[in-house]
């Protein structure tokens, strides 16, 4: 399989294995920032997916790191080119979104056109390194296909083993699955696993420590998992990684990051 990564760099992922042997993997890939190069090497050099595994995304594809477009380029690469991908939303991307609608939207005052508040707090949280990456200056300015890609992301999913959402569930609401603001907000949360049927709740939006990290992996049957190392933070010991859990096993594996990021906010 043949595929477009950034820069319109070919590259070629494993083909399905027909072997009796061969057992499916589930990936878990959490926030990725604009970091598509480290995507890009976490993906053949480390995990090296079969198109029979299943890619599950947790949303926060674009802001702050240096590639944004190239992110989004090379997950919806991977759908086009046969993969069985499942993209979570994150609050990243909804800002994103009301952002473009608002500038779409927008009044001029006596022929000018200033930036329109979504735009302003959209840039203060990295939205500026993505229109850098689409090489505009507006969010109308990025085409409509990537808005429309972002507006139809899924909030979670479910399996027989977890419940995967990008920052946590409302679980002081009888259903913890109707608030959706929580599903990409929320950062601070009491699981109550009786609520979702005692599976393990997988999420990112807050970084944690890489140590932090193998404790929730190697507990037998955490309540919650938080994946996010937080990639963009690469000056900060115990950050600045991309980590993917591999589900059947409960392994995971880590990716240092190799994009050139320059984003000194720590959230």
């Amino acid at each position: 399989m043949a595929g477009h990564l950034p820069r319109h760099k070919k590259i070629s992922l494993l083909p399905t294995k027909f072997d009796n042997n061969f057992m499916p993997k589930t990936w878990i890939i959490p926030d990725l920032h604009g970091c598509a190069a480290t995507l890009e090497t976490l993906l053949h050099q480390k995990i090296k997916p079969d198109k029979a595994d299943r890619l599950i995304f947790l949303g926060d594809y674009i802001d702050r790191g240096p590639d944004s477009k190239g992110v989004l380029d090379l997950i919806m690469d991977l759908q086009k080119n046969g993969f069985r991908v499942t993209a979570l939303k994150g609050n990243h991307e909804e800002s994103c979104v009301k952002a473009w609608y608002a500038e779409k939207d927008k009044k001029s005052f006596w022929g000018i056109k200033g930036k329109t508040t979504e735009q302003k707090q959209w840039e203060k949280f990295g939205g500026k390194q993505t229109l850098d990456s689409f090489g505009v200056s507006n969010a109308a300015g990025i085409p409509e296909k990537y808005i429309r890609w972002m507006e139809q992301l899924e909030y979670y999913v479910e399996t027989g083993k977890f419940v995967a959402v990008h920052a946590g569930l409302d679980f002081d609401d009888d259903n913890p699955f109707e608030n959706l603001r929580y599903m990409l907000w929320v950062r601070e949360f009491v699981v109550k696993p009786e609520k979702i049927n005692h599976k393990i709740l997988i999420h990112g939006h807050v970084p944690v420590n890489l140590e932090l990290i193998d404790m929730a992996v190697k507990q037998k049957n955490p309540p919650f998992i938080d994946l996010d190392n937080g990639i963009y933070m690469t000056g900060r010991a115990g950050y600045g990684n991309l980590v993917v859990l591999e589900t059947e096993a409960m392994k995971y594996w880590v990716q240092t990051v190799v994009d050139a990021v320059d984003y000194n906010k720590p959230f």
